[in-house]
């Protein structure tokens, strides 16, 4: 319990501290890719609207994605623990696909600090969507 407590207090020191932190925002670690074989490809132009919902592929494939790129902050399971919103909240909607992949893709800025890295370049429309398919499965609260 010291150790998560220590990285809690680490964490918020580190963003009270004027200036960029991209290179933290996001652990310590580079996002990694995804492997998407096996989804239909979805093509250039950015969908707002999960195309895999329910996709058993999709959510075994996000899955893989989430845990190596978005359970440091938002927690093993979607499971978060406080310092990145908890997606298994997310409703399952137009309105929540349009803003999780706006958000995936863009990241979060607050008054000048990156709160959640753009991952658009770093990993396809189809892993994001994957991710998102596997965040829907997870039970909440």
């Amino acid at each position: 319990m010291k150790t998560i407590a220590k990285l809690f207090v680490c964490c918020l020191i580190l963003f009270a501290m004027p200036g960029d932190h991209s290179a933290f925002a996001h652990g310590d670690g580079a996002p990694q890719s995804v492997d998407t074989t096996g989804l239909d490809p979805l093509g250039e132009e950015w969908l707002t609207t999960n195309p895999y919902r329910g996709d058993e592929t999709a959510i075994t494939i996000g899955a893989s994605g989430y845990n190596s790129n978005c359970a440091r902050c938002h927690g093993l399971e979607v499971n978060s623990g406080g310092l990145a919103p908890d997606l298994r909240f997310l409703p399952t909607d137009a309105e929540s696909d349009e803003w999780y992949i706006n958000r995936v893709r863009k990241g979060v800025h607050q008054n000048g600090v990156t709160r959640m890295p753009k991952f658009e370049g770093l990993i396809s429309q189809e892993a994001m969507w994957a991710i998102r398919s596997y965040i829907d499965e997870q039970p909440d609260k």
